[in-house]
C-alpha cells in the first residue's frame, strides 16, 4: 500500500493534489469565503422612549385589563340573574309595551264595510277586497304617523309588533287575499269576499286590541 506522501502517476502526492484543489476553489469566482460583520443600527430614539413608557405603564395596563374583564363578567352575571331570578323589589322586570290600539273608529269601519258590500253587490269582488285592505292601511297610517311608512308592504305591516296577534293574523289574511285576487290576477268570488270581510271585521272590531 502506498502512503499519502508517495507520488502518484502524475508526480504529485495526495497532499499536493489536495492543496491544488483548495487553491482552485479559492480562486473560483462567485463563491464568497470572507463574510464581513454587519453593523446593527441602534433603534431610533422615539422607539426607545416608547418602550420605556410602556414598561412604566405595564402595571397600570395590567390593572385596567383585569378590571375590565371582571366588570364584563359582573355585567353578564347581572343580566342572567335579572332574567331568571324571581321578581322582587330589587329585581323588577321591564314591563312589556302594550300593543297600540290602532283600530279604526267603529263608524269609519262600518262605512267601509258598506262601500265594500256595494262593490260586491255589483259583482266587483276583487275591488271590494282591495278596498278593505288599502282603506285599513290608510287608517293605520293616520292613527300612527311615521310607523306605517310608504316603503312598507302589506306583509311588513302585518308583522308590526305593536299590532296584537289576532289583528296581525287577520290583516295578514286580508293582505293575502288581495295578493291572490288583485296582484296575481285570479278572479275573486263571493266566497273570497266573504272571508275577506270577516277578516276585516276581526281586524277592526276584535277585542284583542284591548
Amino acid at each position: 500500500m502506498q502512503g499519502a506522501g508517495v507520488a502518484g502517476a502524475g508526480g504529485q502526492t495526495a497532499g499536493q493534489k489536495l492543496d491544488a484543489a483548495h487553491q482552485a476553489l479559492l480562486k473560483t469566482k462567485g463563491i464568497q469565503f470572507d463574510f464581513a460583520a454587519q453593523k446593527i443600527e441602534p433603534p431610533p430614539d422615539w422607539f426607545t422612549e416608547l418602550l420605556r413608557s410602556l414598561a412604566v405603564l405595564a402595571p397600570l395596563l395590567q390593572v385596567v385589563f383585569w378590571g375590565g374583564l371582571i366588570l364584563g363578567l359582573l355585567l353578564i352575571a347581572w343580566f342572567v340573574i335579572r332574567e331568571f331570578a324571581p321578581e322582587t323589589a330589587f329585581f323588577r322586570r321591564r314591563a312589556k309595551t302594550p300593543a297600540t290600539d290602532w283600530r279604526p273608529e267603529p263608524q269609519m269601519a262600518r262605512a267601509l264595510l258598506d262601500d265594500a258590500d256595494r262593490l260586491a253587490g255589483e259583482g266587483r269582488y276583487g275591488e271590494a277586497i282591495h278596498l278593505l285592505l288599502f282603506r285599513s292601511i290608510d287608517e293605520l297610517a293616520g292613527r300612527r304617523p311615521g310607523a306605517v311608512k310608504p316603503a312598507l308592504t302589506s306583509r311588513d305591516i302585518a308583522r308590526l309588533e305593536t299590532l296584537p296577534a289576532g289583528a296581525r293574523e287577520a290583516f295578514a289574511r286580508l293582505a293575502l287575499a288581495v295578493e291572490t285576487s288583485f296582484f296575481a290576477g285570479r278572479p275573486a268570488g263571493a266566497d273570497a269576499f266573504g272571508r275577506a270581510r270577516a277578516d276585516y271585521e276581526a281586524f277592526a272590531f276584535a277585542e284583542g286590541w284591548r
